[in-house]
């Protein structure tokens, strides 16, 4: 198997939320599974990253031809500034990479890959628990001012990250590379929501053994 250079954020670095509400980098986070696997993954994901920021590190990382390039990103890149929400409800807030800029973005990657004559794979970002993440980013800030911004639908957070998922599959699509839905893969199950942390946005250990499962046995069939 050839290797497997990885550019993504907490979720392929592990990160997962404790009891005590903070975040640690698990030793059962699903690329450490996969390592153990036998996968040979070379991990470059950093918590907060977006993919501007995944594009930098891929830059300073000398290549491997024929190595493989995974590019997982979109979870940061929607993710808006909560404090200027809060302050401000009655304006509109883009995500930290607005949509257009993200797509550009991560089509550049793929293009930065295959000239360094590397297989790019791209990665759908997770679905987020509306709920649990209003309530998370709610914290410590006006949480009725939030709501209104949100029209008073927590759920429309989901809906503007699906903009980012459905954005991932278009670069797959126009520039013919390879794509992990994760999103897709864990939305069918019906216990999706005992596999994510209480922030509504990255998988607990639970969440990790299934998506190693499932990359695993994805890998197994192609």
């Amino acid at each position: 198997m050839n290797e497997i250079y990885l550019f993504g954020d907490s979720t392929a670095q592990g990160i997962v939320l404790d009891e005590k509400g903070q975040y640690r980098i698990s030793r059962q986070g699903c690329i450490r599974l996969l390592k153990r696997k036998g996968f040979p993954i070379l991990n470059y994901a950093v918590h907060g990253y977006t993919v501007r920021q995944g594009i930098a590190s891929f830059e300073k990382t000398p290549a491997e031809p024929g190595a493989v390039c995974v590019i997982q990103f979109g979870g940061n890149d929607c993710d808006l500034d909560w404090d200027a929400v809060a302050s401000s409800p009655e304006v509109f807030h883009d995500g930290r990479v607005p949509l257009d800029a993200f797509q550009k973005e991560l089509t550049r990657f793929v293009r930065a890959a295959r000239k360094s004559r590397m297989e790019p794979v791209l990665v759908t970002p997770l679905a987020l628990m509306s709920g649990r993440y209003y309530r998370w980013v709610s914290r410590e800030r006006n949480a009725e001012s939030i709501l209104h911004y949100l029209r008073e639908d927590p759920e429309s957070i989901s809906r503007w990250q699906e903009g980012y998922a459905n954005a991932v599959r278009e670069v797959s699509a126009g520039e013919k590379c390879r794509l992990l839905d994760l999103r897709d893969w864990m939305l069918k199950r019906l216990d999706y929501p005992m596999l994510i942390c209480d922030d509504g946005i990255h998988p607990n250990e639970a969440g990790h053994a299934v998506i190693a499962e499932m990359i695993d046995a994805h890998c197994a069939r192609n």
